[in-house]
């Protein structure tokens, strides 16, 4: 099922969480996604809380650094919100900004190794396994959890090069694309995404989400995502954001999705004046698109 969801960017301040939380719930807006950022706020914090404001609307953590926690303490935190709130946690996991990790001195010498080691044993422990496990970076020893999740959430994991993408295939169940994404990046994606599951027997596909960066309105809109482009050292005319009403914003997500895009989550930018307004815009949108998503 194709949707539309939008981000709450760790970058504002947490107090700006809430009201942004009931605007989008309020707006109809399916999804609401988070992440963790060092060091600005907690993605399992902020989700919770989240989905505590709310009643409907759904909370992804697109994505939470791997290296920053033990396998087993992601799926005690992962397990708990679950239970609390079923299907309506849709958790993630990445590699993490490597600056970062080195900064908290947790960076790993082989980023693809601990995806490949950690994400199986994220979801097995979440499936309510018992795991045993040795290897580079994740070792296990008889660990299950007395509280798994009662409905199994999705396991998202995000990547960007073709290493890691066909890795998500093979390990997760879905994947996340940031935002600079062109739709010809999109579809590249799906491919190497469909090869990692193949070359892991894997049946199915991974669900993909992919960020994109919008703003509502004209040319102070046009101006703030060039501006978080420029930021990002991103072409600022090459269709990697969506800027306009709600209708140009919807005719933006429809091409990635013909792309191969199961989410398209709109970002605002950094310097967004009204997220309130933001969440209101994506609902129209995500009200526009209803039809693609049924």
């Amino acid at each position: 099922m194709q949707r539309i969801g939008a981000i709450f960017q760790p970058g504002f301040p947490p107090e700006r969480l809430r009201p942004t939380v009931e605007a989008a719930e309020e707006a109809g807006v399916p999804e609401l996604w988070l992440w963790e950022d060092c060091f600005q706020q907690s993605a399992f914090g902020t989700a919770a809380a989240a989905l505590a404001w709310t009643e409907r609307l759904k909370v992804g953590i697109g994505v939470a650094p791997m290296p920053l926690r033990n396998v087993a303490v992601t799926a005690m935190e992962i397990a708990s919100i679950a239970r609390l709130f079923p299907d309506r946690l849709l958790p993630g996991v990445g590699h993490g900004v490597q600056r970062w990790m080195g900064q908290t001195g947790t960076r790993v010498a082989s980023p693809l190794t601990l995806m490949r080691e950690y994400v199986p044993a994220l979801r097995q422990l979440l499936a309510g396994e018992e795991v045993t496990t040795s290897g580079r970076y994740v070792t296990l020893d008889g660990v299950r959890l007395d509280w798994p999740p009662a409905a199994l959430p999705l396991v998202y994991a995000a990547g960007e090069g073709p290493k890691t993408l066909r890795l998500t295939g093979e390990t997760a169940d879905g994947t996340v694309l940031s935002a600079g994404a062109s739709v010809e990046r999109v579809a590249e994606a799906v491919s190497m995404i469909a090869d990692g599951r193949a070359a892991a027997g894997r049946d199915g596909r991974n669900e993909l989400v992919v960020y994109v960066v919008a703003g509502f309105g004209g040319r102070e809109a046009r101006e703030r995502v060039n501006g978080d482009l420029a930021r990002w050292n991103l072409p600022v005319d090459a269709g990697l954001a969506a800027v306009g009403d709600a209708s140009e914003v919807a005719e933006a997500a429809e091409r990635y999705f013909a792309a191969g895009a199961d989410v398209v989550v709109l970002q605002s930018t950094s310097d967004e004046p009204d997220l309130e307004g933001f969440m209101r815009d994506v609902g129209e949108v995500s009200r526009q698109l209803a039809p693609v998503q049924v």
